[in-house]
């Protein structure tokens, strides 16, 4: 095929840092991502919307949308005079649909979605500050099982998709909030010595409560062992019960994929902008970044009142470095001459064909040098001997 060269060639400096042109076949290989991923959540039920690239910035960044607020670009809509963000996620938009749009649609609503967002700043793990998602709502159950379906979809279509030796790490950003709240700690101190996962920190913040607060930083780990160690812990009552929540979602996921690698940090929230109870991140070894993530949240989009909700976003940008790119097409070149109804058949033979513009002194040359791997010869599709 084609070599397009995907380093910078001195135009890449052109763009804002975090943008980036995308190649063949890199493109190619993301639009087949998107297909894949569409696909599979549509088969299990989930319809697909599309919401604007920008929208008016007091529907935006309502509800939802505020926790992202400090990641959205701004722009003045010169028709309207009305200030406008171009949106930094999608699931506050789905959130607005649902409320508004789709409010007479029946629960539990199943939404799936792809798009482009953009992003004030990167992050070390992520620089990229345009990158694709594809994802999936429920809006308007509870149930413990609607987590475990997004979770347990989300995971079997990346590895269908041929994502290596993918992890499942559970959180809960609101189960320490919960425990301080129980035993009347103010958090601030402590929080922030356990976002850090500073031992000697969080020990000296949480006082007299040190040797449960330290039993909670270290529980993080497989799923099973991770919950017998908070078993084991004498928590607040509402904490019990988030835990409660936590048990019953892994044996959720237990029940449909035995075979996940599933873990736990109960004190892990950074990244979970909006959601509350338990939320999940998706990883895959050897792959920078994360792959997705999701949870459960409250769906509001400035229109009260919301209803509950569970999601997951997946980052294409991360799984275009976890998914292998399959074999490009064979391309079959066409030499000057041949008819439009013989392409025809050919494209409905199943070939792609690169057909020649004018007549060339060596038909065999144009064709390698345009990265076909067959040429027309006799009325039939002969490999390149070059």
């Amino acid at each position: 095929m084609v070599n397009y060269a995907e380093e910078s060639d001195g135009f890449g400096a052109l763009l804002p840092a975090g943008l980036s042109d995308g190649l063949p076949p890199a493109a190619t290989h993301e639009a087949d991502l998107i297909e894949h991923f569409i696909a599979a959540f549509s088969r299990r039920g989930y319809d697909r919307v599309k919401p604007p690239l920008v929208e008016f910035e007091e529907t935006l960044l309502a509800g939802t949308g505020s926790r992202v607020a400090n990641q959205t670009f701004r722009l003045m809509d010169p028709v309207s005079q009305r200030m406008m963000g171009v949106r930094a996620d999608i699931t506050p938009q789905v959130a607005r649909l649902a409320l508004s749009r789709l409010s007479r649609a029946m629960r539990p609503l199943r939404l799936t979605y792809a798009g482009q967002v953009l992003r004030v700043r990167g992050t070390q793990l992520r620089p990229e500050r345009q990158f694709g998602q594809v994802g999936a709502e429920i809006i308007g159950s509870n149930s413990v099982r609607a987590d475990a379906e997004v979770i347990v979809m989300s995971a079997e279509a990346m590895i269908s998709a041929g994502v290596p030796e993918l992890t499942v790490d559970i959180a809960h950003p609101d189960l320490a909030r919960l425990i301080c709240e129980g035993l009347d700690i103010q958090p601030a101190g402590l929080r922030e010595a356990l976002d850090r996962k500073d031992g000697a920190a969080v020990a000296q913040a949480a006082g007299e409560h040190a040797p449960l607060f330290s039993q909670l930083l270290r529980a993080a780990g497989p799923a099973e062992g991770c919950l017998a160690t908070l078993r084991a812990l004498d928590l607040p009552d509402a904490a019990r019960q988030e835990l409660d929540h936590l048990d019953a979602l892994v044996a959720a996921i237990r029940e449909s994929a035995p075979q996940f690698a599933l873990t736990i940090d109960p004190v892990e929230r950074r990244g979970f902008e909006y959601q509350s109870g338990a939320c999940f991140t998706f990883f895959a070894r050897g792959v920078r970044g994360e792959l997705g993530r999701g949870g459960r949240y409250h769906c509001s989009g400035g229109l009260e009142p919301g209803e509950p909700a569970v999601g997951a976003t997946l980052y294409l940008d991360s799984l275009l470095r976890a998914v292998p790119r399959k074999q490009p097409a064979a391309k079959l070149y066409l030499p000057f001459g041949t008819t439009t109804a013989d392409g025809a058949a050919l494209r409905q033979e199943g070939w792609a064909t690169v057909s020649a513009l004018e007549a060339e002194s060596d038909a065999e040359e144009a064709a390698a040098r345009l990265g076909c791997s067959h040429i027309l010869r006799d009325g039939a599709a002969q490999e390149l001997k070059r």
